[in-house]
């Protein structure tokens, strides 16, 4: 069974920096394209950062672009989003999820997702 546990969101100031992570289990990570993507009440969940398998190649979002760092710990099975100079649109709760199918962006081609992890940006 696929388990993918997501940690590091919270509360933070507009500029500061948090460092998520996803702990996966149940899959040969290695092989998966992981993503994430967040989300806030009301609005369809947003892709924000993917990195393949094997290359790897990262993609973002226009929104997150130079601010925002995706990398991945094959050896840990474990994914993480480093997110610097934070700002109020930044806040949402923010998802890991898996794919086996190669750079692709749109949450329906993603099968094993995460629970959330909470990330609220002050102002």
């Amino acid at each position: 069974q696929v388990q993918l546990v997501e940690s590091g969101g919270g509360l933070v100031q507009a500029g500061g920096s948090l460092n998520l992570s996803c702990a996966a289990s149940g899959l040969t990570f290695h092989i998966y394209h992981m993503a994430w993507f967040r989300q806030v009440p009301g609005v369809e969940r947003e892709f924000v950062a993917s990195i393949s398998a094997g290359d790897p190649t990262t993609h973002y979002a226009d929104s997150v672009k130079g601010r925002f760092t995706i990398s991945r710990d094959n050896s840990k099975s474990t994914l993480y989003l480093q997110m610097d100079s934070l700002k109020s649109d930044d806040t949402a709760v923010y998802y890991c999820a898996a794919s086996t199918f190669y750079g692709v962006t749109h949450p329906t081609h993603f099968r094993s997702w995460g629970q959330g992890t909470q990330v609220t940006v002050s102002s």
